[in-house]
């Protein structure tokens, strides 16, 4: 009776063990995460896991260290966060020079002149800017 109950104990002790062994390391969100906001540790905890969907390759904490990354989508609360969930974060600005005063505006060029730039913005819209200064 004591031996198969050392047996049990032995096991339990070592399931306890590999358990940990083959567990995967994930980020996963502390709070939501709105979309296209930028990725911040502050909001993310690691946690062991023992499996993963296949489709997922988790973002580590070390990808997340060396890069900056933004949401591809909303992220609820404590979901696990995957590659194909963010995107590498490009800082997409224009900055225009009006001889003393420089203004930066987010956003993309996607027309320019002799007499005017168009550029669109992040929320999509397209704004007109005058190399004179003027908006319209």
């Amino acid at each position: 009776m004591e031996e198969e109950f050392l047996i049990l104990r032995l096991s339990f002790l070592t399931f306890l063990l590999t358990a940990k062994v083959f567990a995967i390391t994930v980020l996963v969100s502390r709070d939501s995460i709105s979309f296209e906001e930028k990725l911040d540790a502050k909001k993310l905890i690691t946690k062991d896991v023992s499996s993963i969907n296949k489709a997922c390759e988790p973002l580590t904490l070390e990808k997340l260290s060396e890069e900056k990354y933004l949401t591809a989508r909303y992220i609820n609360k404590n979901t696990i966060i995957c590659m194909k969930d963010v995107k590498k974060y490009e800082n997409e600005s224009v900055i225009f020079d009006f001889g003393g005063v420089k203004i930066e505006k987010k956003g993309k060029v996607i027309y320019e002149n002799n007499e005017f730039i168009r550029i669109k913005k992040l929320d999509g819209s397209i704004e007109q800017i005058y190399k004179d200064g003027r908006l319209k």
